[in-house]
C-alpha cells in the first residue's frame, strides 16, 4: 500500500494551494531580547572598569602631586557613570511606529436648551414657572 491510499488518497503532502507566505530574512532580524540584555550588562560593566581605573590613576596622581592634571582621570570617574546608566537603559525601541496617539474623549452628546428656544425668540424659563 503506498501512502496515498491509507487515507483514501486525502492527504496532501506540501503546502500547495495555500498561496505564498512573507518569508523575514534572517539578516533583518533583531536580535533576540537575552542578547539584547546581555550586550547592555557587558557594556555596562565595561564603562564601570573603565570609571574604577580612572578613579584609581587619580588617585596616584593625587598621591604623587601632579596638579591640576588629577582633574582628568577624577572627571572620567564622576562623568562615566551617568552615560553607563543612560546606555544600559537605553533598550530596545517601541516597535509601535504610529508614535503616541492624542487622547479624544468618547462623550455623549449633550442637549443644548439653547438651541430649542433660539427658534421661537425666546429664553427658555426655568423648571416650575407656570407649569400650572
Amino acid at each position: 500500500m503506498r501512502g496515498g491510499e491509507a487515507y483514501g488518497g486525502g492527504v496532501r503532502s506540501g503546502h500547495a494551494g495555500r498561496g505564498r507566505s512573507n518569508v523575514h530574512v534572517v539578516t533583518q532580524a533583531r536580535p533576540s531580547l537575552s542578547d539584547d540584555i546581555n550586550f547592555r550588562q557587558r557594556r555596562y560593566l565595561l564603562m564601570m572598569g573603565i570609571r574604577a581605573a580612572c578613579f584609581v590613576i587619580a588617585v596616584v596622581m593625587f598621591v604623587n602631586h601632579l596638579g591640576w592634571l588629577v582633574v582628568i582621570p577624577a572627571a572620567g570617574a564622576i562623568l562615566i557613570p551617568y552615560f553607563a546608566v543612560v546606555f544600559a537603559n537605553g533598550g530596545r525601541e517601541p516597535t509601535n511606529t504610529r508614535g503616541f496617539m492624542e487622547y479624544e474623549p468618547n462623550l455623549p452628546v449633550t442637549r443644548d436648551p439653547a438651541g430649542s428656544s433660539s427658534q421661537n425668540g425666546h429664553r427658555p424659563s426655568p423648571p416650575g414657572d407656570g407649569d400650572n
